[in-house]
């Protein structure tokens, strides 16, 4: 057998073309083309495009992909009927698992297994989720879930979703680029996870639920909403050189900084940090901004290490407008994108994920003893 590593390590799963990173150098690119030119020209739905079908479209693909995802925004009244039925103090995250499961019942390609149909459902669950997790903050608040503005672009019709306002431009750019740099990352634990699910052959809704259960747990989704209760908890900029240290000489884990697989900055925190301070400063209310990069400094000149993508969508996200236990569910209205492309990379040379343990229990063979001599 091979040699054991710990958490799978730098263990190469599986071959994959969908997305590449270089986490000495802080390389991350889709296909192949780097996340900061994708940043800074593209969109969600083009990248959406890039993801299921390995190039940029032309014109009319993007044309026609936008039309379709705006189009598959609705989810059935049957699920947001379940959805009010829910405790209002649910967790949101368990709410999105709970209704991604669900609408499997009501796909018309539910009985399905083909690439196109495949296609079609990642086509409802991209446009579904954001509208999802926009119903569970309006359920629980006592109000109707809003219907989507087919419209509107993929980012500025969630937000719309959300606070039932349209968005300003600097804030539906902002949400945007959120979007596409949370969009995918490889074979981390929520993508992993989909995709041995998907090797099963199972369907991609119970492949997307998967993701979603892995997301869940605070190693993988929440850092960003910890983040956010530490700012404010801060409250403060000239708090929080003094709040970090105090943290820090009792050896608490500040969440946002540091990651398995970048030894350099994280290049999704490079652009999150300039949205941030461009949503900070428009809003007026550039504290927040102003206690992230004290805190940033601070860590990076203590400790050495740097922010990932984590800490700066914190105060992006809050600025928007959106509830801090919303942040790990809006990861999901992103990453459903690449979720759905490793699930479809999957099959198309499906291999069942099935790897070997490292046995420590007892030398073999161990000897039965009857229960009368126990």
């Amino acid at each position: 057998m091979s040699t054991f590593k710990q958490g799978l390590e730098d263990i190469v799963a599986a071959p994959s073309s969908i997305c590449f990173i270089d986490g000495a150098k802080g390389i991350l690119s889709y296909r192949g083309i780097d996340i900061h030119e994708l940043a800074e020209k593209s969109s969600f739905e083009e990248v959406c495009y890039l993801l299921w079908f390995g190039r940029l479209p032309r014109q009319r693909e993007l044309d026609d992909l936008t039309e379709t995802l705006a189009r598959n925004r609705a989810v059935p009244s049957h699920i947001l009927d379940m959805m009010k039925k829910f405790p209002l103090d649910a967790n949101p995250m368990e709410v999105l698992r709970t209704v991604v499961s669900a609408l499997s019942l009501y796909d018309p390609d539910a009985a399905s297994g083909s690439r196109e149909a495949n296609l079609r459902k990642s086509y409802r669950l991209t446009g579904q989720v954001g509208t999802i997790v926009a119903a569970i903050d309006r359920i629980r608040q006592g109000k109707e879930p809003i219907h989507p503005d087919s419209s509107l672009k993929h980012a500025a019709n969630f937000v719309y979703l959300l606070t039932g306002k349209k968005p300003g431009a600097t804030a539906e750019k902002a949400f945007d680029v959120a979007l596409i740099l949370h969009a995918d990352h490889e074979f981390n634990a929520s993508t992993f996870a989909a995709r041995v699910t998907a090797g099963t052959l199972s369907d991609i809704h119970s492949a997307t639920t998967s993701a979603l259960g892995t997301l869940k747990g605070p190693l993988h989704g929440g850092a960003n909403q910890e983040v956010m209760k530490m700012l404010l908890e801060i409250g403060e900029p000239q708090r929080a050189k003094a709040y970090l240290k105090d943290a820090l000489s009792q050896k608490k884990k500040i969440s946002g900084f540091g990651h398995r697989v970048y030894h350099t900055e994280d290049p999704r925190a490079t652009h999150l940090r300039q949205m941030s301070q461009n949503l900070c400063e428009s809003s007026g209310n550039r504290k927040w901004f102003e206690i992230s990069r004290i805190i940033e400094d601070t860590m990076k000149s203590e400790k050495n290490i740097n922010a990932n993508v984590d800490f700066y969508s914190a105060t992006v996200y809050y600025t928007l407008g959106i509830p801090v236990d919303l942040f790990t569910p809006i990861f999901a209205v992103s990453r459903i994108s690449g979720w759905t492309a490793h699930i479809l990379e999957q099959l198309e040379n499906n291999r069942l994920i099935r790897p070997r343990a490292e046995y420590t229990g007892p030398p073999y063979p161990a000897a039965y003893t009857p229960i009368n001599a126990r």
